[in-house]
């Protein structure tokens, strides 16, 4: 950095007394010339060490074999062709969203109501025969609606947490070793009530490292710095007035999305400085089915592309979209009516997955403004949750499930998933001026992507017209479903201009496709 060439040029010069024939006031710089051997000016100018950045796929390989490779048939598409339980103690089969990590079905489970709950590891490399590799339970574990990584010292995940009716908040898991997850800590979070399933507890939780978004419901938004995840510490409680029940939290660089669980609303937050989350102007509105109808209840949303995604819920299903790229305006931008009840909301490629409680349903959104029903597919119980896999998909119900039966397996699409992903939308937008200097950038895919492939290799920051080894900038990576952000470890330097730049060959989907086409991001900071 800048810095570092200053810090050089001024150790040159200590402890050497002004040259005889240099006038007292002469600057300092012609006094420190003098001073100096003929090559400390070529020295100084050089600037720091490089520390060049390593290859953007050296963050691998994966220890599991990651998405499914197989080819279906016509007549095995949007058929349950496998089941998966959490293991002896999943007795509830209450079962929410499934991801992967480290080349395997990660499937969370766990009620609402405690009492039980893990962390279960599956090989899907044959998606309709999958292997139990290994998995981790807990009692005091509660129903996540998120789940989000962290490679800062180790492998960690995080979850909601339920102690007691009047102890409970977020826990950390170590998931280094996928066979035996355990507990690394937990962290009550003052406020929590239970047995109201909605108002007091912890609903969803976002890892921007190194710091927990955790949506506490009628508490309002928790900000926990996690940069131990064995010893993680409340930072600051964020309150929102009028309360807004906290179902969703996503933070994309220094914007963090709060929108309410079984509400209408959404509040958008300034988190350039995470100890301290600001509201954004003009970002506090209303969902609607149309631009200027009444506001309708979501139950959860997701981020992609610029669009906040909402699972419908009030009379009716299917899909609410408003634009939030510039979130001091947020438009509406399209929906799609039902006769299901939302639940959940995942995007890949142009396809949003929605549990509906009666059907999962699959959507082309690629043209918002004729948002089209592609498939429905079935299981038993309450259907909130379908998430997208490669070809298959991972359906859940997390009530009224049959025996060991909370999680299915179906193929969705033919052919496997041979399509990189690439990035839909950045935070802040190309060309942004005067960010502060404690700034995190933030980048939405058109897909998931593997957590482990965003890394300092596949991530990178540094300053715009300079050599990136010389000046790149330290920071922590992190992914979560289909958002990967850079948060520096300290603050960037002030009025100077940085690129943020995602290179072919790093960051990859469940099935190992990186990225083919490079991005780059071009911003500067303000005083």
């Amino acid at each position: 950095m800048r810095g570092g060439v200053g810090l050089a040029v001024l150790a040159a010069g200590c402890g050497d007394a002004p040259a005889d024939d240099a006038p007292a006031d002469a600057a300092p710089d012609a006094r420190m010339a003098d001073a100096q051997p003929p090559d400390a000016g070529e020295a100084a100018d050089a600037g720091p060490p490089p520390r060049p950045y390593p290859e953007p796929g050296a963050w691998g390989p994966n220890r599991g074999p990651g998405a499914p490779t197989v080819t279906f048939a016509p007549e095995q598409l949007l058929q349950n062709c496998a089941w998966l339980d959490g293991g002896p103690g999943d007795r509830t089969d209450h079962h929410n969203l499934a991801t992967m990590y480290d080349g395997y079905l990660l499937l969370p489970w766990s009620p609402e109501f405690g009492l039980s709950g893990g962390l279960t590891f599956w090989d899907i490399a044959d998606p309709c025969a999958p292997v139990r590799v290994g998995g981790g339970e807990s009692p005091a574990m509660r129903e996540t609606h998120s789940i989000g990584f962290s490679h800062e010292g180790g492998r960690w995940a995080v979850t909601n947490h339920l102690e007691s009716f009047v102890r409970g908040g977020i826990m950390f898991w170590d998931v280094a070793d996928v066979e035996a997850p355990t507990v690394a800590s937990t962290l009550h979070l003052e406020g929590f009530r239970y047995p109201d399933a909605y108002q007091r507890v912890t609903l969803s939780v976002f890892w921007q490292v190194p710091y927990v978004y955790v949506a506490g419901a009628d508490n309002g938004v928790y900000v926990v710095d996690a940069s131990d995840p064995r010893a993680p510490r409340l930072v600051t409680r964020h309150s929102l007035e009028p309360v807004l029940r906290a179902g969703q939290v996503q933070a994309v660089g220094n914007l963090l999305i709060v929108t309410a669980a079984e509400g209408a609303r959404t509040v958008l937050l300034d988190i350039s400085d995470p100890t301290a989350p600001q509201p954004i102007p003009g970002g506090d509105f209303l969902a609607r089915e149309t631009p200027d109808g009444p506001g309708r209840e979501a139950y959860f949303t997701n981020v992609e592309g610029g669009y906040v995604w909402y699972a419908r819920k009030e009379g009716g299903g299917g899909l609410i979209v408003y634009d939030v790229r510039d979130p001091t305006r947020p438009t509406w931008a399209g929906a799609y009516r039902s006769d299901g009840n939302g639940g959940y909301v995942f995007l890949k490629e142009g396809l949003a997955f929605v549990g509906e409680s009666n059907f999962a349903a699959i959507y082309d959104v690629r043209d918002l403004g004729n948002i089209q029903p592609v498939a429905r597919l079935g299981l038993e119980g309450d259907l909130d949750t379908i998430t997208p896999v490669g070809n298959v998909a991972v359906l859940s119900v997390d009530d009224k499930a049959a025996p060991d039966q909370g999680s299915a397996i179906a193929p969705w699409a033919a052919a496997p998933d041979t399509t990189p992903p690439r990035v839909t939308w950045s935070f802040p937008a190309e060309g942004a001026a005067d960010l502060p200097p404690t700034s995190a950038l933030g980048l939405t895919f058109g897909e998931p992507v593997d957590v482990r492939s965003a890394w300092e290799g596949s991530v990178r920051l540094y300053e715009a017209g300079t050599d990136p080894a010389r000046t790149r900038v330290d920071g922590f990576v992190s992914a979560q479903e289909n958002v990967v952000n850079f948060r520096p470890r300290a603050p960037l330097q002030p009025r100077t201009r940085y690129v943020l730049e995602v290179p072919a060959g790093g960051v990859a989907d469940f099935n190992g496709n990186a990225v083919a086409e490079p991005f780059t991001l071009t911003f500067t900071t303000g005083g």
